[in-house]
């Protein structure tokens, strides 16, 4: 199992995320964006699953899965 923290332009977004995976059972939690992640302040998601879920009409803006200790960027969107 994979430990995945997901970050989103909105606090809206992750919110929504979140509601959307503990609907499939899957626990997740908010919390403050990591400042090795971002400097800015905002809200992500962290969750663990066998693979990455789907977060499209949430608003998502990057996904890092957990490898060695240290989050790895796994998709990134391109404004």
């Amino acid at each position: 199992m994979n430990e995945y923290l997901a970050t989103f332009h909105s606090h809206f977004g992750a919110l929504s995320f979140r509601k959307a995976l503990k609907e499939r059972g899957i626990a997740a939690k908010l919390g403050p964006v990591p400042r090795k992640i971002s400097p800015t302040c905002g809200t992500c998601v962290f969750y663990a699953h066998d693979s990455a879920v789907p977060a499209d009409g949430f608003e998502l803006e990057a996904l890092y899965v957990e490898r060695n200790g240290a989050w790895e960027l796994v998709y990134n969107e391109e404004r």
